[in-house]
C-alpha cells in the first residue's frame, strides 16, 4: 500500500517536472524575440519566474526525494538490498535523472541570462534542444520498464 502511494506520488512529480523542462526552453524560445524592455519581454519574465518557482523546482524536490525514498523502501523493505542500485538498468536511470538534475541547473542559469540580456543562446538553439529532457525521459523508463531484460 505504501509503496503503491509512494510511487504514485513519484510518477506525479515527475510528470509535473518534465512539463516544465518541456516548456520552459519554448518560452525562451519566443523570449529571444521580444525586444528588451517591452511587455512581451516583461511578460516572458513572469512567466518564466512563475513556471520555476511553482511546478518545476517544488517538482524536482519532490521526485529526488521520492525517488531516494522509493530506493531505501526497495532496498530495506522489499528486501532487494541495495546491490539493485548498480544494476545496469538503474545505473541507466541514475545517469539520466543526474542528466535532468543538470539540464534544470542550466535552465535556470540561462533564465538569468535571458532576463539580464546577457544570454548568448539563440531562438535556434532553445528550439533544437527543447526535446532533451523528453529523450532522457525515454531512456529512463524504457530502462525501468524492461530491467534490459
Amino acid at each position: 500500500m505504501i509503496h503503491g502511494l509512494l510511487l504514485g506520488l513519484h510518477i506525479l512529480a515527475v510528470i509535473a517536472w518534465m512539463a516544465g523542462l518541456l516548456y520552459l526552453p519554448r518560452l525562451f524560445a519566443y523570449h529571444t524575440r521580444a525586444e528588451s524592455g517591452s511587455p512581451m519581454d516583461e511578460t516572458f519574465k513572469i512567466m518564466e519566474a512563475k513556471l520555476v518557482g511553482t511546478i518545476m523546482r517544488p517538482a524536482m524536490i519532490v521526485v529526488i526525494l521520492l525517488g531516494a525514498t522509493l530506493a531505501w523502501y526497495d532496498a530495506t523493505q522489499q528486501g532487494w538490498g541495495w546491490r539493485f542500485i548498480l544494476a545496469p538498468w538503474m545505473l541507466t536511470k541514475l545517469a539520466g535523472v543526474a542528466f535532468l538534475i543538470w539540464w534544470h541547473h542550466f535552465l535556470m542559469v540561462e533564465r538569468k541570462r535571458i532576463a539580464a540580456r546577457t544570454s548568448t543562446r539563440s531562438e535556434r538553439f532553445w528550439r533544437a534542444t527543447n526535446e532533451f529532457p523528453f529523450l532522457a525521459a525515454i531512456i529512463i523508463v524504457l530502462a525501468v520498464t524492461t530491467k534490459f531484460a
